[in-house]
């Protein structure tokens, strides 16, 4: 035995403490490990055959047992003298179980695309919604921002894949279809998040598939003790960026130059004109009686805004024993955006319980109920960046001006006077049983999984209708059911593993919306609840319901988790499919193949190594009725003098019973890697996807009494790379340093459309629509714009100093629709995110940087302020700050002119930004504490969400496509404080 690394480190003490460090898998001796007193100096070594020999003060001394690619193992010496301790490894989670759909796998025998989101690090931001939890955290998952309160963020996986179909992602939870609002689940009640991402992994969800598929699973209670949580949180929210209206000098000064003819002398328009009367200019709504400006520098920025802020408590009761387990949680958030009466309030509750009723049969309960408040109506944030500061809301009286500017334009606070009951109430429970058949292997699930949707929207308004009052009621109800019947067969034959499964089910949803309502009220004293009242009442009602059925086959393979093979067959039928098309199959095929457990395989810092490759084909499910005519009202008629009026039906659309839905085809290759003792680890995948038969309304010769018919055409491709790397950079017992570093790139490009059609032998592009042959889906046709014209330059005809100069790309002396060009695109040329965790004895702080960046002619966004001086932008308010040219200010980046231009293209410029997106605090307390409290578990933190975003776009924000226009709304940034707690 090597003495140097028994007594490394050792200094004088009483107890003598020997022992041996094992892998627990391997059972084999570890070298190597660090052995260390904790909160103390002395520390040794494993030697060759895993011994070691440590001194230590006392029986309450804590040995820190430690290695990279394990977890660290803590132990209290008391009266042992001799310590054995087995490690086990954190070999990138290789024994994690993922849900894959229909059932779950270990993470090493997956084939298909399939990853587990990371929420543990994102729990303490402060949002409302759990998809605001996945930014950034999934590649080739793209989640973007939000400006409202409790609002759901735009969600996609793997880019574009439809022109005209149903875009949104497929979310399934507990294993039912969910088709409901994000917003009403509670993030404090999922468990887990997969994500399903190539067409191998997602065609087990056939017609419905091709856009990705996320599942979630909800919490259940654990064996052992009771567990009583709480967790609490408050948390601010305000802009981002500081974007107001301007003040009233610079209002003024706007003003001026808007007249920069008359204000300032020629010929260079540089030297002011002291005959120059901006009073003169300024409208009529602004003057006294005497014709002097109001004194007024009024913010109805300010009077409309408040810092916003979320109250968040979540509790839940959970527990179990070998024969039930159980969660009861409760929820209440309340989330008031910047923008007053902007206010999202949710109540939950769920319920999530299972017993093993027999030796061979287990009933279970999934179930919970959201209740969501968005009462009151907001002031419109449009009309409160372009009422004038010099104009008050109020009259001398204190009543609100209907008309601030003596036009059409009403005060926005008018709407502040709206009674309004606005109500979301969601239901979900799923029923289900499995049952151990006699046969060894063979087991039965059956489930029923429900989803109701209540949505009340009730509002009147004494301003509404031109003045005159309006009241209204709307109801909509929503219903669906998923019955899966489940038949799993398991096998092991030697090395050999089989697992198949077996699906049939059927989905039914209704929907039916009803809406009264009445304009012309004498008073509204009884708002909707007596529509009777008013002089015209009306009434608007629909429904619709549409049916699934489908049947799914899956066989999974698995020798020695070596060799691994998935095959699926689905079989869906939808009531929305057209006529000869009833019906379709979804195939897929994957395999896998861990190299490392290869007896050739002898490279000593490849820990694992796996490759899959797989190749399906999903769809992308029809709109309902879109292959049928449709009929529609007509215009009313009167027939006869003091005649009645009729509504007469005609049909709008042509029919179309060869409609055809749109499939995805895509190959997913992925390569799977831990490495150097399991510090480095990640995974890195190729994909390509193509999907066909697109749906599209093409135009037809209007001799058929239509203008177009909706069919299939065309051909998308989507290809990418996709990267994951999670490394443990330092792990040294108290002080410990992970990393996580993910990367997407996606490239979406139109392969065909129409074809041919003008028979030149090039397939033709559709203009008119935005689509090229071999430009993306994003791409941005249009006029390239190259500086502003400027006083004394030779400026052709329809256009004016300060209009944008446009570039003639044919030379023809002519600016006209010919010289459009592809300008670029406003996809991103890729996604990267970096999180680093940190954590110190019991603290814990995460810093999670999120980016997204364009490429050459990539990621553009037209964001173009302009003022042409009308009657309108004389009296509206802009945004301060924006950079608007002048003749002594030539070099504006934005245009201002006298008159028009005969074209007025949009300024093209990058969205590319890094985001400060989150950073969590929090320290975890332990010890004496805890005790006498009798706590399992108390932590306490900060956090901060959008600290902090560096680009060079000007306006709102990049993610959101938001210029420096007065429509656009800020994203949050906010910070919170809370703790959990564990009884």
């Amino acid at each position: 035995m090597n003495k140097k690394l028994w007594f490394a480190g050792i200094s004088q003490a009483d107890i003598s403490i020997t022992g041996k460090v094992i892998d627990e898998k391997t059972k084999s001796p570890i070298p190597g490990v660090s052995v260390k007193v904790k909160n103390g100096t002395t520390t040794a070594v494993t030697d060759e055959n895993g011994l070691y020999k440590i001194s230590v003060p006392n029986e309450q001394t804590v040995l820190l047992f430690s290695y990279i690619g394990y977890d660290v193992e803590e132990v209290t010496v008391g009266n042992l003298k001799n310590i054995n301790v087995v490690l086990k490894s954190s070999q990138a989670n290789l024994d994690e179980v993922v849900v894959v759909g229909y059932g779950t796998q270990k993470k090493a025998d997956v084939t298909g695309s399939v990853v587990r989101a990371n929420l543990d690090d994102f729990r303490n931001a402060p949002t409302t919604n759990v998809a605001n939890l996945l930014q950034g955290t999934v590649p080739g998952l793209n989640v973007g921002q939000v400006n409202r309160a409790g609002a759901t963020p735009g969600i996609s996986i793997r880019g574009q894949n439809t022109l005209g179909g149903n875009q949104n992602v497929l979310i399934i939870l507990d294993g039912v279809q969910y088709n409901g609002s994000l917003t009403s689940i509670n993030p404090d009640d999922i468990a887990s998040i997969d994500v399903l991402k190539d067409a191998s992994a997602t065609a087990v969800y056939g017609a419905q598939a091709a856009n990705g598929v996320i599942l979630i699973t909800s919490r259940k209670g654990a064996i052992g003790r009771t567990r009583i949580s709480f967790s609490s949180q408050y948390a601010t929210q305000k802009p981002n960026i500081d974007l107001k209206p301007m003040t009233r000098d610079e209002y003024l000064d706007h003003i001026k130059y808007l007249y920069y003819d008359q204000a300032f002398l020629a010929p260079d328009f540089t030297q002011p004109n002291p005959a120059f009367d901006l009073v003169s200019k300024v409208d009529a709504s602004m003057k006294d009686a005497q014709g002097n400006l109001l004194p007024n520098d009024f913010s109805w920025y300010d009077e409309a805004t408040k810092t916003g802020a979320i109250v968040d408590n979540q509790l839940s009761v959970s527990g179990g024993t070998d024969k039930i387990n159980y969660l009861l949680s409760g929820s209440l958030t309340r989330n008031s955006g910047f923008i007053k009466n902007d206010v999202f309030k949710r109540k939950t509750i769920r319920a999530n319980i299972e017993t093993k009723a027999t030796d061979w049969l287990t009933i279970g309960l999934q179930s919970f109920g959201t209740f969501v408040n968005e009462d009151g109506v907001e002031p419109n944030f449009v009309d409160i960046n372009l009422i004038s500061p010099l104009i008050l809301p109020w009259d001398n009286n204190g009543n609100l001006k209907i008309n601030p500017f003596n036009t059409n334009v009403t005060n926005p606070l008018l709407n502040y006077q709206a009674d309004d009951y606005d109500r979301h109430n969601y239901f979900f429970a799923n029923v289900y049983g499995n049952v151990q058949l006699p046969v060894k292997g063979l087991s039965y699930k059956i489930s029923f999984g429900n989803n109701y949707r209540l949505d009340f929207k009730n509002i009147s308004n004494m301003y509404d209708a031109n003045l005159t009052g309006q009241a209204s009621k709307e109801t909509t109800t929503y219903y669906d059911y998923t019955f899966d019947n489940l038949l799993t067969y398991n096998k092991v034959i030697g090395k050999h593993s089989f697992t198949g499964t077996l699906l049939y089910g059927a989905i039914e949803r209704d929907n039916s919306y009803t809406r009264a309502y009445a304009t012309g009220f004498s008073r509204l004293t009884l708002g909707y609840d007596n529509l009777q009242q008013g002089t015209n009442r009306f009434a608007i009602s629909n429904a619709w319901k549409e049916t699934l059925n489908y049947q799914m086959f899956r066989l999974n393979y698995n020798y020695e988790s070596k060799y691994l093979f998935t095959g699926t067959l689905r079989r869906d039928g939808f009531s929305g499919f057209a006529e000869n098309n009833k019906y379709g199959i979804f195939p897929s095929i994957s395999a896998g193949w861990d190299i490392s457990k290869e007896s050739f395989f002898k490279v000593n810092w490849v820990d694992n190594l796996k490759l899959r490759v797989g190749y399906g084909i999903a769809g992308n499910q029809t709109t309902r009725y879109s292959s049928l005519a449709n009929v529609g009202v007509s215009a009313a008629y009167v027939f006869g003098d003091g005649g009645s009026t009729q509504f007469g039906q005609q049909v709008n659309s042509l029919s179309n019973p060869d409609l055809r839905w749109e499939r995805t085809t895509g190959a997913n290759m992925g390569l799977e890697f831990t490495l150097f003792k399991n510090r480095l680890s990640g995974v890195i995948e190729y994909y390509d996807t193509k999907t066909t038969d697109l749906l599209y309304s093409v135009n037809i010769p209007v001799v058929t009494g239509f203008s177009n018919i909706l069919t299939n055409i065309g051909q998308l491709n989507n290809k990418g790379i996709e990267l994951s790397l999670n490394s443990k950079n330092i792990n040294s017992g108290e002080f410990k340093w992970t990393s996580a570093l993910n990367f997407a790139r996606n490239v979406n490009k139109v392969v065909k459309l129409l074809g041919d059609l003008n028979g030149d032998g090039v397939e033709d592009d559709l203009p008119q629509s935005g689509l090229f042959v071999g430009q993306p889906t994003a791409v941005i046709y249009d006029y390239q714009v190259n500086g502003i014209w400027q006083v004394g330059d030779q400026i052709p005809t329809g256009y004016s100093p300060g209009t944008y100069r446009i570039v003639d790309q044919n030379g023809d002396g002519t600016i006209n629709a010919s010289d459009r060009i592809v300008l670029g695109s406003s996809a991103p040329a890729y996604r990267i995110s970096l999180l680093n965790n940190f954590q110190y004895k019991n603290f814990t702080l995460s810093i999670f940087l999120n980016s997204v960046q364009g490429g050459d002619k990539s990621y553009l966004a037209g964001n173009t302020p302009r003022l042409i001086r009308d009657d309108n932008s004389i009296r509206n308010n802009y945004l301060s700050g924006i950079d608007f040219w002048s003749p002594d200010h030539p070099d504006g980046k934005y245009p201002r002119s006298i008159v028009s231009a005969t074209l007025n293209p949009p300024l093209f410029q990058n969205r590319s930004f890094v985001r400060l997106q989150d950073v969590s605090l929090s320290y975890k307390f332990s010890g004496k504490l805890i005790e006498r409290m009798k706590l399992q578990n108390l932590n306490v933190f900060v956090s901060g969400r959008n600290l902090a975003t560096w680009t060079k776009w000007d306006g709102w924000d990049p993610e959101t496509n938001q210029g420096l226009t007065n429509d656009g709304r800020p994203v949050f940034k906010g910070y919170s404080v809370g703790l959990n707690v564990t009884f």
